[in-house]
């Protein structure tokens, strides 16, 4: 088993949940959110943040308008809808859970029966 592709299985899992927690803070365009999650050495390539939006956009949780920009084409800006809100907001809380339980097992000193 390669370690590399276990990481990026790991980072794929945790990838919605990170773009919506970066648009909570107001609407970015597709280079912006690469650039966060570039900054947070979550590396994405383009293919693969493309579907990804469009999906999160078709099961309503994210909306998309239209922007000119003064350096090129108009740019496809990507929101949180209120149902991507709500739904940002539960992930926060599974993630804690989560986070809590991965640390109690990976933490876990053995005992003389393991």
């Amino acid at each position: 088993m390669k370690i590399e592709n276990t990481k990026a299985q790991m980072r794929k899992g945790v990838l919605e949940f990170c773009i919506l927690s970066i648009l909570q803070h107001g609407d970015a365009y597709t280079n912006e959110i690469l650039s966060s999650l570039k900054d947070a050495k979550l590396l994405v390539v383009e293919g693969t943040i493309y579907p990804l939006l469009t999906r999160l956009k078709n099961a309503g949780l994210l909306s998309y308008r239209w922007e000119e920009s003064t350096s090129g084409p108009p740019r496809k800006y990507y929101g949180l809808t209120e149902t991507g809100t709500l739904f940002l907001r539960e992930l926060n809380t599974t993630w804690a859970d989560l986070v809590s339980a991965v640390d109690t097992v990976t933490s876990k000193k053995p005992t003389n029966n393991e």
